[in-house]
């Protein structure tokens, strides 16, 4: 297969363009490098002469116009999108622009693609929207996320992707685009940006700095390697049914506190601090995100009956990974803390100015 995929210089989007050259598909990616887009993150495939980089926005209709013309893609992996609750929570702005009018574009020049297309390139043409289980609101104790459940987003960032999912039902459902939707748990792993949860946590620990924890700790997500998100992404759009939506989840649910002690009990064994110190005495408390969602889960057994995926890595196992690999590579997240993010407090709602 041909495929485009946006925002590919992105964590997820990265590790999917990776995924996608190692299993013989030809790869345009289109990224417009944001403070958390990040070449070097694609420097496995940038050789490969079945992949290829554009740098542009979502929005340049013209340059995806003249993109689909060219490349001639078989399906659309859609994954630009801004998607830090915190930075959506100082600014919500961009995500608008970005997550909404941005998808509104593709959409359109996707299309106009689409509709040109002739016999089998049309019938097999597939346009995929990656977004989040954050859509959903948040969970009581109990229970979890499934494809039918009601929409209820509760940040700048969640309703965004919320809209953006609508437009592309919407655009499915009115004009026959053949599209699907994944809504995934929060991930991680390698090549990750350091202002979420585990990589930062990860750094800060290494540096021996103070390791912030929102409100109390008990806040729950179901975590997800990146990799086998990848491979869902893979399977929903070689063998998806158009119209569908499909929920992927790593069924490992953690209290942030739980994830905190577990990195910082994995670099005690690895890097123990000097003096010996336990890396549990750096955690500090510090103020909540204003309407931080308590706890999300994903039922993912629809993917896992209908499309055969399974996750392949625990939470054990891919967060291992993942500390042995920042540990590993401080050639690329050593320029990020020195010139991108260093670990700053985000989140803090700002009143707004006229």
């Amino acid at each position: 297969m041909r495929v485009i995929v946006t925002g590919g210089a992105g964590f997820i989007g990265s590790a999917l363009c990776r995924r996608l050259i190692a299993q013989g598909f030809d790869v345009l990616c289109l990224d417009k490098l944001t403070y958390a887009g990040n070449r070097q993150s694609l420097e496995e495939v940038a050789t490969s002469e079945r992949f290829e980089f554009v740098l542009g926005d979502i929005g340049d209709r013209a340059l995806t116009q003249a993109l689909f013309a060219r490349f001639a893609p078989d399906a659309v992996m859609h994954l630009a999108a801004e998607s830090h609750v915190d930075r959506s929570i100082t600014g919500a702005a961009a995500f608008i622009e970005t997550n909404i009018v941005g998808t509104f574009a593709l959409l359109e020049e996707a299309r106009a693609y689409w509709t040109g297309l002739e016999g089998q390139s049309k019938t097999q043409f597939r346009f995929l929207h990656i977004s989040t289980d954050e859509v959903f609101g948040s969970l009581g104790p109990t229970g979890a996320f499934e494809e039918t459940t009601p929409y209820d987003p509760r940040s700048p960032y969640s309703a965004s992707k919320a809209a953006s999912d609508h437009l592309v039902r919407a655009w499915g459902h009115t004009y026959g685009l053949p599209v699907l939707i994944t809504n995934c748990s929060n991930n991680y792993g390698p090549y990750h940006f350091p202002e979420k949860l585990i990589p930062l946590i990860i750094l800060n620990a290494m540096e021996g700095r103070p390791l912030p924890v929102y409100g109390d700790g008990s806040n729950v997500r179901d975590w997800l390697f990146v990799d086998d998100h990848a491979a869902a992404l893979q399977r929903v759009v070689e063998a998806g049914k158009p119209g569908e939506t499909y929920c992927v989840g790593g069924r490992s649910e953690r209290t942030n506190l739980q994830v905190v002690h577990a990195i910082c009990d994995a670099l005690d064994s690895r890097i123990p601090l000097e003096g010996g110190d336990a890396r549990r005495a750096l955690i500090k408390f510090v103020t909540d995100r204003p309407g931080h969602d308590q706890r999300y889960a994903i039922d993912c057994s629809r993917i896992e009956r209908d499309l055969g995926w399974r996750q392949s890595v625990s939470f054990e196992q891919g967060l291992a990974q993942t500390v042995d690999w920042y540990l590993a590579r401080q050639d690329w997240w050593g320029p990020i803390r020195a010139q991108k993010y260093d670990g700053e407090r985000l989140g803090l709602s700002q009143p707004t100015k006229r």
